[in-house]
């Protein structure tokens, strides 16, 4: 039986790139702080990794990988005090959400990392 390395990976290499893409999200909420009637946007991590987890639970055969959409999974943040020009994005707010998806990144490649020294192991026979 064949190794299929996208299968043995699972879902970790789903999560580095909604993390990669998250931090793209909030790296524009960072960039658009002064930018007048700016909404901040952020994306629900947790609904598009059940929604690729539920899609590699089901697959059959050598059906094609599950893509990772964030697009629908991307928000409005609330503001906690809102500006009078419009503008929801909070520099504190955006700066821990960012510093945190860092270390969830670090995590998440940790991880990946550890599955792939795993699968080396096993192919060497270790």
């Amino acid at each position: 039986m064949a190794l299929i390395v996208d299968k043995a990976l699972g879902i970790h290499q789903y999560a580095l790139q909604a993390r990669v893409e998250r931090s793209k999200v909030l790296a524009s909420n960072l960039a658009n702080v002064d930018t007048p009637g700016y909404l901040a946007r952020d994306v629900d991590f947790k609904t598009s990794l059940q929604r690729v987890a539920r899609s590699l639970e089901y697959q059959r055969g050598s059906a094609p990988m599950p893509r990772l959409d964030i697009a629908s999974d991307l928000k409005f943040r609330v503001p906690m005090q809102p500006s009078e020009d419009g503008n929801t994005a909070e520099l504190g707010v955006e700066q821990a959400q960012f510093a945190a998806n860092a270390m969830d990144f670090q995590t998440s490649l940790t991880f990946l990392n550890m599955k792939i020294s795993g699968l080396r192991k096993a192919i060497e026979g270790q």
